[in-house]
C-alpha cells in the first residue's frame, strides 16, 4: 500500500483550512486591529495605539464588571463543582432512583437558555413567582433580585450552577466509572473507612478528571452572557454587570468598537492566564500519578 505523501494530503485539508482562515483567523486578526483604532458607525478608524486599553482599564464600569465576574465566576463555579461531584459519587453508589436522578441532572442542557432564564424569571417573580411563594409561607426571606444587587448575584450565581451542572457532572462521574473495584478492595482488607477511601482514593484518581472540569467551567464561565443579560440586564443601575456584557455594552449600546475589541483581547489574555495555570496543575497531576 502506497504511503499518502504529505503533498497529497493539503488539497484534502484545504476546504477545512479555508474555513478556519475565514471563521476564526481573518476575524481575531481584524478585532486586534481595531482594538488599536477609534472606531465607530460612520467613522473612519483612527489609529489611536494603547489608548483603547488604557480607557478600559480605567473605567470604573469595567472595574465593577471584572469584580462581578470574579465573583460568579469563583463561587458559581466551585459550589458547582462540589454539586457535580456529590451527585456522581451518589449516583456510582448503587442508591435507588439512580436513573432518575440522572435524568434530573442532564435535564438543563436539554433546555435553551433563553427558555431557561424566562422559566427562572417566572418561578422567581416577587409576585407570583411560586418559588417566592413557598418561601414566603414557610417564611423565609426570598430573593429580591429585580432591585436587590446582592440578591440579583446570588440569583445569578443559582442559574448558572443550575445550567451548568450537567457538564461537570458528565466529566467527574465518567471519571468515577472508570475507577477499578479493585483498589476499594485493597483498601477495605487494609481497614480503611469510607472516608478514608475518599480522601486516599477517590479524590487523589480523580484529581485530573476534575482539574479539566475547572479549566473548562473557569473559561466558560469568565465569558458568561447570557445569563446576565437575559436575567437583569446587568441591572440594577450595572450592579451585576459582567465583562461580557460591558463588552455588548460598549459594542452595540455606545457603537464604540475599539474599546470593545480592545475588551474582549483583555477576556482572551485572562481565560489564557488562567488556562495556563490550570494545565500546569494537570500537568502535575499525571506526572505525579505515574
Amino acid at each position: 500500500m502506497r504511503k499518502t505523501t504529505f503533498l497529497g494530503v493539503i488539497p484534502l485539508l484545504a476546504p477545512v483550512q479555508l474555513l478556519l482562515l475565514c471563521v476564526v483567523i481573518l476575524p481575531a486578526l481584524y478585532v486586534v486591529w481595531l482594538s488599536f483604532h477609534l472606531s465607530s458607525f460612520g467613522q473612519a478608524p483612527e489609529f489611536v495605539g494603547w489608548q483603547n486599553y488604557l480607557r478600559v482599564l480605567s473605567d470604573p464600569a469595567f472595574r465593577s464588571a471584572m469584580w462581578n465576574t470574579v465573583i460568579i465566576v469563583v463561587v458559581a463555579v466551585h459550589l458547582e463543582m462540589l454539586v457535580a461531584l456529590g451527585m456522581a459519587l451518589l449516583c456510582n453508589s448503587g442508591v435507588k432512583f439512580r436513573r432518575f436522578l440522572l435524568v434530573a441532572v442532564l435535564a438543563p442542557y436539554a433546555v435553551s437558555e433563553v427558555v431557561a432564564v424566562a422559566m427562572w424569571r417566572f418561578l422567581f417573580d416577587l409576585d407570583i413567582g411560586p418559588v417566592t411563594l413557598a418561601l414566603q409561607a414557610l417564611g423565609l426571606p426570598v430573593l429580591e433580585w429585580s432591585y436587590e444587587p446582592s440578591h440579583a448575584m446570588i440569583m445569578i450565581i443559582l442559574l448558572t450552577i443550575w445550567m451548568h451542572l450537567p457538564f461537570t457532572f458528565v466529566i467527574l462521574y465518567a471519571a468515577r466509572l472508570a475507577m477499578p473495584a479493585d483498589l476499594y478492595e485493597a483498601a477495605r482488607i487494609d481497614g480503611a473507612t469510607r472516608l478514608q477511601c475518599f480522601w486516599r482514593v477517590t479524590l487523589p484518581l480523580m484529581g485530573p478528571a476534575i482539574i479539566v472540569a475547572l479549566l473548562f467551567r473557569y473559561i466558560f464561565a469568565f465569558r458568561m452572557f447570557s445569563e446576565v443579560w437575559l436575567l437583569t440586564g446587568g441591572g440594577p443601575a450595572r450592579s451585576t454587570e459582567v465583562v461580557a456584557v460591558y463588552l455588548y455594552q460598549e459594542a452595540f449600546s455606545y457603537n464604540a468598537f475599539g474599546t470593545a475589541s480592545a475588551t474582549a483581547l483583555l477576556m482572551v489574555i485572562a481565560s489564557l492566564v488562567l488556562a495556563s495555570g490550570y494545565i500546569w496543575l494537570l500537568r502535575r497531576q499525571v506526572k505525579n500519578a505515574r
